[in-house]
C-alpha cells in the first residue's frame, strides 16, 4: 500500500490517510467516548485478572507489584504508540494496517492474522468457561447448552449494530470495573482496620520477606502480567466507529490505562497484603479468599457471577475484534471479498459470522483434542498477542520516521526520540523468552514459532497467486 504513493505528494499523511479511509468505507461512527473506554476495559480485564493473577503471586510473591510496575510501563509505551497511529489514521484495521503502511505489507498480513487467530481461540475458550461457571447454579444442564446460547445471543448483539454493541459492552464492563472497586475498598479497610480487624503489613515482609523468589520470580511474573494487559489495543480497532476520533480516542486511551493501572497493580497489591502469598492457591480467585475473609455471604457465588459476566465479556469484544480484523484484511485483500460486505447498519455480519465459529469448535476440540492440539493453539495464541505487540512498536518507530518529513506532523503522545519504543520492543522480547520458564506458558515458543512460519509461507503463496493474477490482466494493482 505504501507503494501507491506518490513521490511528490507534499503532504504523505493525508494521501495515506484517505486511501486507508476509502479502503475501509461504510462503518458507522457511533461509539461515544464513554464506551470507547468501557470497551478497552472489558477486552483487558477477563478472567485473567480474577483467577490467572494466581500465577503470577506464587512465581514473585508480594513482589509481584513490581511485575505489573514492568508491565503497567509496557502497556503505557504502546499505548502513547497506539495513540499516534491511531489519531493520524483511524480505521478498523488499526495496527495491521499501519503496519502494512510503514513497515511491509507482510507485517499487516502477519498481525491480522495472527491477532484473528488468537482471538478465536480466546473467544472459543472464555464461552466454554463461561458454560462451566453456569454449573456452578445449574449442574445438571449441559454445557453445549449454555455455549450454544450464549454463543447466539453475542453474535445478535454485535450483528445488529456497533452502537447496540457498545452500550451492551458498557453494562457489561460496568459490572467488572464497580466489583474491583468494592474489591479496593474492603481491602484497603482490612489493611487499614477500618470496621475489621487490622491486618496490616505482616503479609508484604514474612514468608521468605517481600521478594521470597528474588528478582528473577519478579522477571518471570511479569509474563503473566502482560498477559492481563493484552486486550487494551482494542481501542484502536474502535477507532474506525468512533465518533470525533481526534479528540475522543486520546482520552478514551489515557482512562482506560489509569485505570487499568489502579486495578491491577492496586488490587494485587491487596491481595498479597491480605492473604499470605504462599497460601494463594492456582485452582481458586485469590478476590474469593478475600471476600470470604471478610465474611460477604456467598463469596463465592458472587464471585462466579462476575467471573462470568468477565469471560462473556471478553467474549463480546473478541467477537468485534474478529470482526473487524476479517473485514480489514477483506478490503485490504487478503481474505474473500466476501468477508468486506457490510449489512445495512454497517456491521461486517459475514466477518463476524466466521469468527464465531470459534465458539463451537472450541467446545469440541476440548474434548477430542484436550492434551495436544487445544493447547497448541493456547500457546499459538499467546504469541500472537506479543507478536502483535511487538509489530506495534516497530510499527511506531517506523511510523516516527515518516511522519517527521510531515509538514503537519501528527499528534504527539511518546516522547521525543525511539525510547519509548525501543523499551517497550527489548521488554516484550525478554517476556516472549521467559516464557520458557514461566509453568504453563513454555508451549507459546513451542507452537507459537510454527505458527509464524506457516503464517509466513502463507504470505508468500498469496502474494505469488496475487501476481499471477495482476498480470493476468484478473486484477488491477493497488
Amino acid at each position: 500500500m505504501a507503494e501507491t504513493i506518490s513521490a511528490g505528494a507534499t503532504s504523505p499523511g493525508v494521501v495515506e490517510h484517505a486511501e486507508v479511509v476509502e479502503r475501509e468505507a461504510g462503518l458507522h461512527r457511533n461509539l461515544t467516548p464513554r464506551q470507547l473506554s468501557m470497551i478497552a476495559i472489558g477486552g483487558a480485564i477477563g478472567t485473567g485478572l480474577f483467577l490467572g493473577s494466581a500465577i503470577s503471586v506464587r512465581l514473585a510473591g508480594p513482589g509481584v507489584i513490581f511485575s505489573y510496575l514492568a508491565a503497567a510501563a509496557i502497556a503505557l509505551c504502546l499505548m502513547w504508540a497506539l495513540g499516534e497511529m491511531t489519531v493520524a489514521h483511524p480505521v478498523a484495521g488499526s495496527f495491521g494496517v499501519y503496519a502494512e503502511m510503514y513497515v511491509h505489507p507482510w507485517a499487516g498480513f502477519a498481525m491480522r492474522y495472527s491477532y484473528w487467530l488468537g482471538q478465536v481461540i480466546a473467544t472459543g475458550s472464555e464461552v466454554v468457561a463461561a458454560s462451566i461457571y453456569c454449573k456452578h447454579w445449574f449442574p445438571n444442564v449441559p454445557s453445549w447448552l449454555w455455549i450454544a446460547g450464549f454463543s447466539a445471543a453475542l453474535v445478535y448483539v454485535n450483528a445488529r449494530s456497533v452502537a447496540s454493541f457498545g452500550e451492551f459492552e458498557y453494562w457489561f464492563a460496568m459490572i467488572k470495573v464497580l466489583t474491583i472497586a468494592v474489591f479496593l475498598i474492603l481491602g484497603a479497610a482490612l489493611l487499614l482496620g477500618f470496621g475489621f480487624p487490622r491486618i496490616g503489613l505482616a503479609n508484604y515482609a514474612g514468608h521468605g520477606g517481600f521478594l521470597p523468589n528474588g528478582w528473577q520470580g519478579v522477571g518471570l511474573g511479569v509474563a503473566m502480567a502482560i498477559f492481563s494487559f493484552l486486550g487494551v489495543e482494542i481501542v484502536a480497532v474502535t477507532s474506525g466507529e468512533a465518533k470525533d476520533p481526534t479528540t475522543a480516542l486520546p482520552r478514551a486511551l489515557r482512562w482506560t490505562l489509569g485505570r487499568l493501572g489502579l486495578f491491577y497493580i492496586g488490587g494485587l497489591a491487596i491481595v498479597v497484603g491480605i492473604v499470605p502469598w504462599n497460601e494463594v492457591g492456582l485452582g481458586e480467585s485469590p478476590f474469593v479468599r478475600v471476600f470470604e475473609i471478610v465474611g460477604i455471604p456467598a463469596a463465592a457465588g458472587l464471585m462466579n457471577f462476575v467471573v462470568l459476566t468477565a469471560a462473556l465479556s471478553s467474549v463480546n469484544c473478541n467477537l468485534y475484534l474478529m470482526a473487524r480484523m476479517l473485514f480489514s484484511l477483506s478490503r485490504g485483500g487478503y481474505a474473500p471479498a466476501g468477508l468486506g460486505r457490510l449489512s445495512k447498519r454497517g456491521t461486517p455480519v459475514v466477518a463476524l459470522l466466521v469468527s464465531s465459529a470459534g465458539m463451537f469448535a472450541a467446545l469440541f476440540m476440548d474434548h477430542w483434542f484436550h492434551a495436544t492440539a487445544y493447547v497448541y493453539m493456547l500457546g499459538s495464541a499467546f504469541l500472537g498477542g506479543i507478536f502483535v505487540w511487538q509489530m506495534i512498536f516497530a510499527t511506531h518507530l517506523a511510523f516516527r520516521r515518516r511522519t517527521a518529513k510531515w509538514e503537519k506532523p501528527p499528534m504527539r503522545f511518546a516522547p521525543r526520540g525511539p525510547w519509548s519504543s525501543l523499551f517497550g520492543l527489548a521488554g516484550l522480547t525478554a517476556v516472549l523468552i521467559s516464557t520458557w520458564w514461566v509453568p504453563g506458558l513454555r508451549i507459546t515458543l513451542i507452537a507459537g514459532v510454527p505458527w509464524l512460519v506457516f503464517i509466513s509461507l502463507c504470505y508468500l503463496v498469496w502474494r505469488k497467486v496475487r501476481s499471477r493474477k495482476i498480470s493476468d490482466g484478473a486484477l488491477q494493482d493497488g
